[in-house]
């Protein structure tokens, strides 16, 4: 039976710093090595027939971490926009941005709209990547900009329309490094997602990674909250 592949596939990618640290090497060298990891799985994911690919790579959470390491996440986050550009353009990728603009560098946010912008108009593979981002800050947003616009009544349906972007929920959640958390990533939108664990640290998943979650989403009965017919 041929797989069915999800429409939307959601990435928690986690592990990075662990992923160096067992070999005895700085976190940031971890975090170059997940950009590596992203790279291939963009590419794959899009060969494959995915149709949108959320990942979370900056949570607000992580501006506790050290100073010198969130300073090496935003310069390398700045530089891979800049080296991704020509790839994004060549396979056709939508890039999207999810998350607060507050406390992230001009220069930073003006390289985000620059590739949102030249990008916007493709047709494959929607890459929305979830930067300075936090489930439950989305939804206070999601709240205050309805509140601006005076609506005092609204369906659940159209709740989704103030999210940072509008686009389908995920049917597939992976979570790399084995943790069994959602670390406040999309809250309302995994409502009814299949959840995928696996113990590979971030910069080690790849292609055939990407291929169990998908064929553990296959083996799933999804029933929203119904009963299967006999």
């Amino acid at each position: 039976m041929e797989s069915k592949i999800p429409n939307h596939i959601a990435i928690i990618m986690d592990g990075n710093g662990r992923w160096a640290e067992k070999r005895g090497l700085p976190r940031t060298l971890g975090h170059k090595e997940g950009a590596n990891a992203l790279r291939k799985i963009i590419t794959y994911a899009g060969k494959i027939g995915v149709k949108y690919l959320t990942v979370y790579a900056f949570s607000t959470e992580n501006w506790k971490r050290s100073k010198d390491e969130v300073d090496a996440l935003m310069f390398l986050f700045k530089t891979y926009l800049k080296n991704e550009e020509k790839s994004i353009m060549k396979n056709n990728v939508r890039f999207l941005v999810s998350g607060r603009k507050d406390d992230v560098s001009p220069s930073l946010l003006e390289a985000i709209k620059k590739l949102e912008d030249k990008s916007k108009n493709n047709t494959g593979l929607t890459l929305n990547i979830a930067f300075n981002y936090g489930g439950r800050a989305e939804i206070v947003d999601a709240v205050n900009s309805i509140l601006k616009s005076g609506i005092d009544n609204l369906a659940e349906e159209d709740f989704s329309k103030y999210l940072y972007n509008n686009i389908p929920d995920p049917e597939l959640l992976v979570r790399t490094s084995g943790e069994l958390r959602i670390s406040n990533f999309l809250l309302w939108q995994i409502a009814y997602s299949e959840i995928y664990i696996t113990d590979a640290l971030w910069p080690d998943f790849d292609e055939k990674e990407l291929d169990k979650a998908i064929e553990s989403y296959n083996g799933r009965d999804r029933r929203f909250g119904g009963v299967k017919n006999a």
